[in-house]
């Protein structure tokens, strides 16, 4: 009998941040649940960067999952925005660790390669695949369709030595 991983992506954005929750049984893939989780752009960084934790820890709560996969950040020609979304991808990696989960980062194009067959896709084109690999899965924007993408790319490379697992004691 073959065991299930529970596999949460984050798609890591300091005014959203996306998640998506797969099962792998084997070579099969399942729906869980996806979502955004958002912060007030009014709002101070740090407050900003607490709703982010606290809207995680609760989707991890409440969803169990066994392991995490995070997308790297890409540097953009701002290095303010670089910085904030950093400190965004901070907060993703954490909460995972500290709920003691083994956490995985994989860079965009390699999201892309394992999704679409091509590291430089367009996002029609991912969240297509997206739906043909998870057809039960249903998302409302842009960032919850990723983390899904990040969440198989995971269970596609989650035994190989790209996918540079790192566990935190909790």
């Amino acid at each position: 009998m073959q065991t299930t991983i529970r596999i949460i992506g984050i798609d890591p954005g300091l005014r959203r941040t996306g998640w998506g929750v797969i099962d792998v049984t084997g070579n099969r893939l399942a729906f869980v649940a996806c979502g955004t989780v958002t912060s007030e752009g009014d709002d101070d960084l740090a407050q900003r960067l607490v709703a982010l934790h606290d809207g995680l820890m609760a989707v991890i709560e409440g969803h169990h999952p066994d392991e995490a996969a995070v997308e790297e950040t890409f540097v953009n020609v701002n290095p303010t925005a670089t910085l904030k979304l950093g400190q965004a991808r901070g907060i993703a990696m954490l909460v995972p660790a500290r709920a003691g989960l083994a956490v995985a980062e994989y860079a965009p194009n390699a999201v892309k390669k394992a999704i679409v067959g091509a590291g430089h896709a367009e996002k029609g084109q991912i969240h297509h695949m997206v739906k043909v690999l998870l057809p039960k899965a249903i998302f409302s924007g842009n960032d919850a369709a990723d983390a899904l993408a990040i969440a198989i790319c995971h269970a596609h490379h989650r035994s190989s030595p790209e996918a540079r697992l790192k566990r935190v004691a909790p």
